[in-house]
């Protein structure tokens, strides 16, 4: 009897061992959607261009898909945490310019008066930034993946997809790497077009 006993013991602590660690592991998806935790400033500067997306708003979709291309680039200014954000955006063979004036806060930065608050998400694509857009305190969010090349391979892709799966978002629009894209602004952006892209942002 007590060896019976001595072994139910021992399989009741090996199963609490097991439920706490369980508990303890993060899930799949959380370790999938982790901020950024130390942003490289280095890595950050440059012009990379959309590779795909998703939005939480599914009517939204199709006007993302009709795109036919967008970029975002970043240039540091004197301080390590104040930068420029510029975005650009080819839709109907009209370009359209947005350019802000951000400071970093951690792993976030907010512009568009407040209204939108972006956070650096982790991923497997080494030349790549993952942008999560939060638009009007959860109203809306937007999940875009740039990247410096116009293609990625297949796994980069399928772990994006795997992150916007577990965004409970509708599968991403992957975007066309033959399409033109817009030419950099050399100057400071026309504020007619700023204002244009930034109606186009609220939009999609």
């Amino acid at each position: 009897m007590s060896a019976r006993r001595a072994m139910f013991a021992v399989c009741v602590i090996a199963l609490l061992c097991l439920v706490s660690l369980s508990r303890a592991a993060p899930s799949a998806c959380e370790d999938l959607l982790q901020p950024v935790e130390q942003l490289d400033l280095n890595h950050l500067e440059g012009r990379r261009t959309l590779v795909a997306g998703s939005l939480s708003d599914q009517t939204l979709i199709e006007r993302l898909g009709r795109r036919d291309s967008a970029t975002a680039s970043f240039s540091s200014n004197t301080s390590t945490t104040d930068t420029s954000f510029r975005r650009s955006m080819r839709l109907d063979n009209n370009c359209h310019y947005a350019s802000y004036n951000i400071s970093l806060e951690g792993s976030s930065f907010t512009f568009d008066n407040g209204s939108v608050t972006t956070t650096f998400i982790r991923t497997s694509c080494h030349d790549c930034i993952l942008l999560s857009f939060d638009v009007e305190s959860g109203k809306r969010q937007h999940f875009y993946l740039f990247s410096r090349r116009r293609q990625l391979e297949q796994k980069e892709l399928d772990d994006f997809r795997a992150q916007v799966e577990c965004l409970n978002m509708p599968p991403p629009v992957v975007m066309d790497p033959t399409k033109e894209l817009c030419p950099e602004q050399t100057t400071t952006s026309d504020p007619a077009a700023q204002t244009e892209e930034k109606t186009e942002g609220k939009k999609d």
